[in-house]
């Protein structure tokens, strides 16, 4: 039984000035989680038991589906992520440090190293395999912009396993039997989520997909169409080519005089002002210059669209580090005339050329002529410019064509719960790890990849069901069956209260007992509506006829029950 007379917990009345969401406000306020530092949380006695309640759920089901685990170190060598590339790949996210020897370490992001070479340890035979193992555990990733509380934090908690296969059908069986596993898992925490398909980006690998929860300020955005059930994260989304008009007959360059026309609207209206109007933003052609890690490059997008610099970093893997370009930058290159920029001297600036599908061959645009206060029509795309590399980079908007089926797409916004990959050899080439099969011959075994965050996990499910009053958790995770609370200045409430919180445990409910003495009725009950056990049950001033308050905390919905019934009625509404 927990006593709240003695539980270590402090509820606040205000607001945490640094709260950006609703789940990390209220787990503040109710007492689940204090702040240490950016992106960095301890958990209290309330937290603990919903964040373990979620961990075993999670157990549980990987048990259920044959799974085993292990348990790796977060202190890891750094010559095992060299052989990956991956010390390089992940760049500024990476926690980098020195023992006193001066050897290099890391704080373990993610595991596919560490459990590659587990298994290459351990198993030489084709009838090794299949296999899964699998760990619960802190991972660190230096955020640079941790925010929302637990959702994007610089330590989390992280269920992350990894299947082991012959050949690549024995991974589309183990990808499957992880899917099915997760859904299991995400409807016993009672979650509403979609399955949409995904970027693999730093982690490699061929088919990956995203288990994400609607939520209106979650970090993730994906899209889906209603009529065919298409779903994907924005950085999956494809662009539908097909569907973009292109005329093999088009004009010489023309050289237009725009003055002062540095931004897609002062050159619109210049435009249509000069040059006999019926332009718009779709005529033009934005040219975003960028240092991808040291080399500049030159994005293309239509001008009524912005370059979405997640987009594209997701769809441009190799690159660590892609930034704007900056004052400097110019001042380097100063042949450059900054709002003035046009690709057909891209070549010859020096610059890798990348361009959204719509930038098609054969389509034509008023773009940058390389001059100040100048642009030029009927620069065409094939023609005038050659594009090194069409890649998915501008924004996605609400009626953007689905790719399956052009119907107009929806936006939403939701957290990131789970994620499953199918790596293939990335990590099983570069570690060598083989087996011999059936005839005596070396082969590579191929990997998946499967996570699921579990401390954001707690996030994800306050964000779903809290409403404006508090917390308001799913049974099988809240930290008790029962917020028992008792009120008034006589002893009778606190006796009845306590006879009623033995006999409730006795069947087996657990019990949160707010037994204080010295703390008024209405704090008592915004206590409990704030922490958000399921069922709350009043003793208080019913007890002169009997009766004790049974609330539902989802619901609202009360009942006076008889004293004498009170115990069978709790139990059955628990149930």
């Amino acid at each position: 039984m927990l006593r709240m007379s003695s539980l270590f917990l402090r509820t606040l009345r205000e607001d945490p000035a640094d709260a950006e969401v609703a789940s990390h406000r209220l787990l503040v306020r109710a007492g689940y989680v204090r702040r240490v530092a950016a992106g960095i949380y301890s958990w209290l006695p309330l937290g603990v038991m919903v964040l373990r309640n979620i961990e075993n759920i999670v157990r549980e089901e990987m048990d259920r589906a044959g799974f085993q685990e292990v348990h790796f170190p977060a202190l890891l060598p750094r010559e095992p992520y060299e052989r990956t590339n991956r010390w390089n790949e992940y760049g500024g996210d990476l926690f980098r440090l020195q023992d006193r020897k001066g050897g290099d370490y890391l704080l373990g992001p993610t595991h596919e190293e560490m459990f590659t070479l587990m298994v290459k340890g351990e198993y030489s035979s084709y009838k090794d395999v299949p296999l899964v193992i699998y760990q619960i555990q802190t991972k660190y990733r230096d955020e640079p912009r941790p925010r929302s509380g637990i959702i994007r934090g610089r330590e989390f908690i992280m269920k992350d396993s990894y299947s082991f296969d012959i050949d690549d059908e024995g991974l589309k069986l183990s990808y499957e039997r992880h899917r099915a596993a997760y859904i299991r898992t995400f409807d016993r925490l009672g979650l509403t989520y979609s399955i949409v398909s995904a970027m693999s980006g730093a982690m490699g690998g061929s088919r990956s997909e995203e288990f994400l929860a609607p939520c209106d300020t979650g970090e993730d955005t994906y899209v889906l169409c209603p009529k065919c059930g298409y779903a994907a994260n924005v950085e999956a989304m494809t662009t539908p080519v097909d569907q973009i008009s292109v005329s093999l007959d088009h004009s010489a360059i023309e050289i237009l005089d725009t003055p002062n026309t540095p931004t897609i609207d002062s050159l619109v209206a210049v435009l249509n002002a000069r040059y006999g109007g019926g332009f718009s933003a779709t005529d033009t052609l934005k040219n975003i210059l960028l240092m991808a890690d040291e080399e500049p490059i030159s994005v293309l997008v239509p001008g009524d669209r912005e370059v979405d610099l997640k987009r594209l970093g997701a769809n441009l893997p190799s690159v660590q580090d892609l930034r704007l370009f900056e004052e400097a930058d110019f001042a380097v290159r100063p042949k450059l005339v900054k709002g003035y920029v046009g690709p057909q001297d891209a070549k010859a600036s020096g610059f890798r050329l990348y361009a959204d599908p719509r930038v098609a061959p054969g389509t034509a645009w008023v773009t940058g002529a390389n001059q100040k206060d100048r642009h030029a029509r009927n620069v065409v795309a094939g023609r005038d410019f050659e594009v090194d590399q069409y890649v998915e980079a501008a924004e996605v908007r609400a009626g953007d064509g689905c790719p399956n089926c052009g119907t107009p797409v929806v936006i939403d916004r939701a957290i990131e719960i789970g994620h499953i990959f199918q790596l293939g050899r990335k990590y099983t080439e570069s570690l060598d790890l083989t087996v011999l099969d059936a005839e005596g011959k070396q082969r590579v075994l191929t990997m998946g990849s499967y996570g699921i965050g579990v401390s954001r996990g707690v996030a994800a499910v306050a964000e779903q069901t809290l409403d404006s009053i508090g917390l308001c958790w799913p049974r099988e995770i809240a930290p008790a069956d029962v917020h028992l609370v008792a009120t008034g200045k006589d002893e009778q409430p606190f006796v009845a209260a306590e006879k009623l919180a033995e006999e409730l445990e006795a069947a087996g409910l657990r019990v949160l007992f707010d037994d204080r003495r010295e703390t008024s009725p209405g704090v008592k009950f915004k206590d409990a509506e704030l922490i958000g056990v399921p069922t709350i049950v009043i003793v208080g001033r019913g007890l002169a006829t009997g009766t004790i308050e049974v609330r539902d905390r989802k619901s609202g919905e009360r009942q006076d029950v008889a004293i004498d019934e009170a115990a069978t009625t709790i139990i059955h509404a628990c149930q």
